[in-house]
Parts: structure tokens; C-alpha cells; sequence
């Protein structure tokens, strides 16, 4: 039988192609989203993927998103934890309201999503929890606090998971993508985006579906020793 995955925003841009590649690889995928049902509903078309929709920033949604996915397509073996949100500005001018939108996306999203799936890992002694953060969470970025800060979190948290689940068969990892060719880098105007490619090191923009590949090879069972990991894939443009 099919082990089940459920990744978050996973029907745009990496999340996207993070769904694909784990559909291809022989998983059965739930692809969760926020708000944009006609983006959801041309890549269920597209791809044949079942969509669910909650915001990962509500606990309850979360607790009630992921027993309706395991209804329909039976325990969650793995969980991607990709859903993420931007609301950037200088730190003199950023305001609560963009630093909490950001952390209760972002970091409490990661937990909000884990916490009701981790039980059902533990009693069956298998898990994959890997979770999208960034090289702005390993090297900060001006204008960025909240994002930055969110993503680093997420570093901590997967840190600690993988200790306590190792021993109930559950890894826990995370993937900290450079800057990646998506719709919202790609609309940045192209001096900007010139800019970003002159400090990468390979010389361009990475794709989704490089990252998509990192996440199956974390998903898969022969990685079960590497736990804890951070991996980064972004050109050579930072080094951890």
C-alpha cells in the first residue's frame, strides 16, 4: 500500500513540485492551500492530486485538515511542512501585525501541522516530518526579521523532533532552499533579480523541482539514519 504524504501549500511553486515528484515516486499526496481555489482546482486538474484547504496558522483547521486527509487516503507517513508567507520591511518599520502573520505561519504553522500528526507516527514507528525553510533562516536578510526569524525556528524545531522521534522510527529534517525560480521571484523586476544571480555562485536561479528532489530523497526509507539534517540547496551561495 501507498504511503501517504501531505504537504503544505503544496499547490504553487515548490510546494508544487514538491507534491508532483512524491506523486511520481509512488506516494499517495494530499496537497494542503490557504486561499486561492483557482489555483488549487488547475493543479488538481493537472495533476490529479487531491486538494484540501485550511490555513495552517489555525491549530483546530490543522487537527481537523489532516483527519479529514487520513479519511480519505488512510495515515500520514509523511508531512512536508512547506506553507510559508513573506510580509517584508525594515525592522524600524515593520509592525506586530506583519511579525506575527509571519511567525504564525511559518514557525507555529510547523507546529500546528506536527503536533496532531506526531502520535499516530509514534504508535506506528514510522515518520517523515521535513520541513521547507530557507537561507534567509541561516543567514538572516535585511527586511526580513519576521522571515528570517520564522525559518530559523523552524531549524530548532526540527532539530529537536528528530531526537525525540528517533527512536519510534520518525526523522525529522529540513530543506533550506536558495533562491528558487517561483512566480514571485521570477515577477521581481529583472535588475533586482540580476542582482540576486551575481551572488549565487552556479550562476542562476534554482527550480522547484530541485527541491522537490531533496525532499524525496528525505522521504524515502533508505534515509531513515539521516536525522536532524539541514540541507541545503542553493548553489553554493551560503554555507551553513
Amino acid at each position: 500500500m501507498a504511503k501517504v504524504a501531505l504537504v503544505t501549500g503544496g499547490t504553487r511553486g515548490i510546494g508544487a513540485a514538491i507534491s508532483a515528484a512524491l506523486k511520481a515516486a509512488g506516494y499517495s499526496v494530499a496537497a494542503n492551500y490557504a486561499g486561492n481555489d483557482e489555483a488549487a482546482a488547475k493543479f488538481t486538474e493537472k495533476t490529479g492530486i487531491s486538494t484540501y484547504k485550511w490555513s495552517v496558522a489555525d491549530y483546530d483547521a490543522c487537527a481537523a485538515g489532516a483527519a479529514r486527509v487520513a479519511d480519505d487516503l488512510g495515515p500520514i507517513d509523511v508531512l512536508v511542512n512547506n506553507a510559508g508567507i513573506t510580509r517584508d520591511a525594515p525592522f524600524h518599520k515593520m509592525t506586530p501585525e506583519q511579525w506575527k502573520e509571519v511567525i504564525d505561519t511559518n514557525l507555529s504553522g510547523v507546529f500546528n501541522m506536527t503536533h496532531p500528526i506526531w502520535p499516530g507516527m509514534r504508535e506506528r514507528k514510522f515518520g517523515r516530518i521535513i520541513t521547507i525553510s530557507s537561507i534567509n533562516g541561516q543567514k538572516g536578510q535585511f527586511g526580513q526579521a519576521n522571515y528570517a526569524a520564522s525559518k530559523a525556528g523552524d531549524l530548532g524545531f526540527t532539530k529537536t523532533l528528530a531526537q525525540e522521534g528517533a527512536r519510534f522510527g520518525i526523522t525529522a529534517n529540513a530543506v533550506c532552499p536558495g533562491y528558487i525560480a517561483t512566480d514571485m521571484v521570477m515577477s521581481v523586476p529583472e535588475k533586482v533579480r540580476e542582482s540576486i544571480i551575481a551572488q549565487i555562485p552556479a550562476g542562476r536561479l534554482g527550480e522547484p523541482d530541485e527541491i522537490a528532489r531533496c525532499v524525496v530523497f528525505l522521504a524515502a526509507d533508505d534515509s531513515e539514519f539521516i536525522n536532524g539534517a539541514t540541507l541545503s540547496a542553493n548553489g553554493a551561495q551560503y554555507f551553513a
